[in-house]
């Protein structure tokens, strides 16, 4: 049982959801230079539903560890991962091969979110649990053949604050940002193709965070 909780407790909210459209979200600066489309929107959820929705993502989960298949041999992260989606979709990276659950309540709530404040629409999501900072994400790319080509991947993030970076892949030129409690960011086009990234370990940093990748999903069903 994971016991986590953000800094507020016990927060009960009704009603309180912000109309994306009343409020200052839209069309955000590309942070790349070139070759590729990263949108940082910020902060979209006022602090007490940032933290009632990380609670909830928590609890509520289906958190395993991942797991990767390495010139044969299976290895376990100590970070936690699930796959939700529209669909029992197959999403294989690392050689292995994950089917996608159905969707929580929150999840829904949380895709209809970003689908509204970013004209994007998506049917599945892979979602990230960083125990503390000393768990990351090595340099890579989401270029798997089961996802949409050069289609967009909406991350949202609750709890800990944590750098995230992009390098470019023949330039090597790093842009990096701090992703806040409650944000979003979406990566589009070919930025895939042109650039990666990755979520640097950190020893300073001793809370965890959840991050949630909304993607698409090109229709592979399991028989």
């Amino acid at each position: 049982m994971i016991t986590y909780r953000a800094d507020i407790l016990g927060v009960n909210i009704k009603n309180e959801r912000m109309d994306l459209f009343d409020n200052h979200f839209g069309k955000s600066k590309n942070l790349l230079p070139k070759d590729g489309t990263v949108n940082y929107y910020g902060v979209i959820f006022p602090a007490q539903e940032a933290n009632r929705y990380f609670n909830a993502l928590l609890d509520s989960i289906a958190w395993r560890n991942d797991e990767a298949v390495i010139f044969g041999k299976k290895i376990m992260t100590k970070r936690k991962v699930a796959w939700y989606g529209d669909k029992p979709f197959e999403y294989t990276y690392s050689n292995v091969t994950k089917n996608a659950l159905p969707w929580t309540g929150e999840l829904l709530q949380l895709k209809d979110v970003i689908e509204k404040a970013t004209g994007e629409t998506f049917n599945s999501c892979l979602l990230n649990l960083y125990h503390s900072g000393e768990e990351g994400m090595a340099w890579h790319s989401d270029g798997e053949k089961d996802l949409k080509k050069d289609g967009a991947i909406g991350s949202l993030s609750f709890g800990a604050e944590r750098k995230f970076a992009f390098k470019h892949k023949e330039t090597k030129e790093v842009i990096s940002l701090v992703l806040g409690h409650g944000s979003l960011l979406v990566m589009k086009d070919k930025t895939q193709t042109h650039w990666l990234h990755r979520l640097p370990p950190s020893k300073l940093i001793r809370r965890p965070r959840v991050n949630l990748t909304f993607r698409t999903i090109e229709l592979r069903l399991v028989d």
